[in-house]
């Protein structure tokens, strides 16, 4: 059996390290307190361990190791193969490791997945001269099938390329699992996950996928014309593990791990199928669960009605960090959201109401965007964090920066967004905008992270302060916000 690494090599710009790990779109940050469990790349780790090969889980950003550091500790491994996850921001850092690294790793064998491989498979293999390529977000489940088609010299499986000198051999269109359950739960301790943490949760914290694409109430599929996940992973759909496989993550987690909150990093989470909820909900009574730890999820506003908040109560979910996005409706119908302003207003308000802990995302720097929307926006985000402030209730806002693969990407091209087309992978790293509007895109940013300071809203988190885990969250964000404060203030 082989040696395989999973990898997220320490690229570093300007000091700062990127954050990659299970994040659709990032930036190189000031703030070292988001790292996000790599769910999809712990799952091929226990895949292929559980197949007999050796495994080295080595993520050198969330470790924050300087890179020959991370390149001694790879080398004393030894690995046959190296797993790398790509971002399109990370290009041009990928093509520079894997070529600085050949000669010391002569016997390995490079492996791209991620979603702009996924996207741009042969470019990606010829791009950065790596060896084999696997598309699509099931890459946990197909990466164990390349590895026996190599091993075994058969015909590669379908989503999987092999670079040929300068050519490319393609294994056809890739294909999703039809049942989400075939894939073993993730083992927590091959994958160092106690070294992954956001500020927002309480601690020991753990993170879980409940299904894989973005649900929705309207529609059943979130098709975001930003997203690169749904529109290059998961091929436009949504999957969802069954309750009873969720149940059972949540107890091993509770009971052997002693978790008290968990994050379902799904797109959406399971909140748009609220027969899924209903029957969660009974599995976790019959484990006497309910009460024993909290559950917090990525959401999309249109599922938060009462009925379903009413129960996600019950269940036990805490937080839900939901896509805000614009406090304009051109803006949420350009994007494809297929919300309105009106129904962000209620929903939110809503979940709030069921004493339900909100982080709203916001985006600036919309093509066209005026001074006008994005006050708009402003207003909206400030009415809604403080409405009935409870401490948690957060915000993050970023620059919109279409990744190619996303529908927004060919629209820029097709109608002259862009301010200068990028001309290197790393001018998408968010950390100015590259789409024309009227507006400063990272001040606004700033503005918005700074309604954490609006005296009310402090007041009132102050005062529903209720036990120690809140102190210490408290503290741990204060320090997140400082740094993401600084990602926006030079700029």
């Amino acid at each position: 059996m082989s040696k395989i690494a999973i990898v997220y090599p320490p690229f570093q710009k300007n000091g700062l390290y990127p954050l990659i790990t299970q994040n659709r779109q990032f930036r190189f940050a000031h703030s070292n307190k988001v790292k996000i469990y790599p769910l999809i790349s712990a799952s091929l780790a226990t895949i292929l361990n559980k197949n007999g090969h050796s495994i080295l889980f080595l993520d050198g950003v969330t470790l924050r190791m300087k890179m020959d550091e991370f390149i001694i500790r790879l080398r004393k491994f030894g690995p046959d193969y190296i797993f790398i996850e790509t971002k399109t921001p990370l290009m041009d850092f990928i093509k520079e490791f894997i070529s600085g690294t050949r000669e010391i790793f002569s016997g390995s064998k490079f492996i791209l997945v991620g979603d702009h491989a996924t996207y741009q498979p042969e470019e990606s293999l010829l791009y950065t001269k790596s060896d084999y390529l696997i598309a699509g977000g099931d890459y946990d489940f197909y990466g164990n099938e390349l590895i026996k088609s190599i091993e075994d010299n058969q015909i590669l499986p379908q989503g999987c390329y092999k670079r040929m000198g300068e050519t490319v051999k393609s294994g056809g269109h890739f294909k999703l699992l039809d049942d989400l359950d075939k894939i073993p739960m993730i083992d927590r301790e091959l994958t160092n996950y106690s070294l992954y943490e956001e500020a927002y949760l309480y601690h020991p914290c753990a993170y879980i996928l409940s299904g894989r694409g973005c649900g929705a109430r309207i529609g059943k599929v979130g098709l975001c014309t930003f997203c690169i996940w749904q529109h290059t992973l998961w091929d436009r759909t949504a999957r969802l593990h069954s309750p009873q496989r969720v149940a059972e993550e949540i107890e091993l987690l509770v009971k052997k791990y002693k978790v008290k909150e968990i994050f379902d990093d799904n797109e959406s989470g399971a909140l748009w199928d609220h027969s899924w909820l209903e029957e969660l909900y009974r599995e976790l009574e019959k484990k006497k669960l309910v009460g024993k730890f909290y559950l917090s999820s990525n959401a999309r506003i249109d599922a938060l009605d009462e009925k379903t908040c009413s129960l996600a109560k019950k269940i036990g979910y805490r937080l839900l960090k939901v896509g805000m996005e614009t406090g304009t409706d051109k803006f949420l119908k350009f994007i494809g959201k297929n919300e309105t302003v009106a129904l962000i207003r209620r929903n939110i308000k809503t979940a709030k109401d069921n004493g339900l802990i909100i982080m709203l995302t916001i985006m600036t720097g919309y093509p066209k965007e005026t001074l006008d929307d994005v006050k708009k926006t402003y207003k909206l985000a400030r009415e809604l964090m403080l409405y009935k402030t409870h401490f948690g209730d957060c915000l993050q806002a970023s620059v919109l920066t279409p990744y190619p693969g996303a529908p927004l990407f060919d629209y820029a091209l097709k109608n002259n967004s862009f301010i200068e087309l990028p001309k290197k992978y790393d001018d998408y790293d968010m950390s100015r905008s590259i789409l024309r509007s009227e507006i400063d895109a990272n001040y606004w940013c700033n503005k918005l992270w700074k309604i954490h300071n609006h005296p009310l809203f402090l007041l009132r988190s102050f005062l529903t302060l209720r036990h120690w885990q809140e102190i210490k969250a408290a503290f741990n964000g204060i320090r997140s916000l400082f740094g993401h404060l600084k990602d926006f203030s030079s700029k």
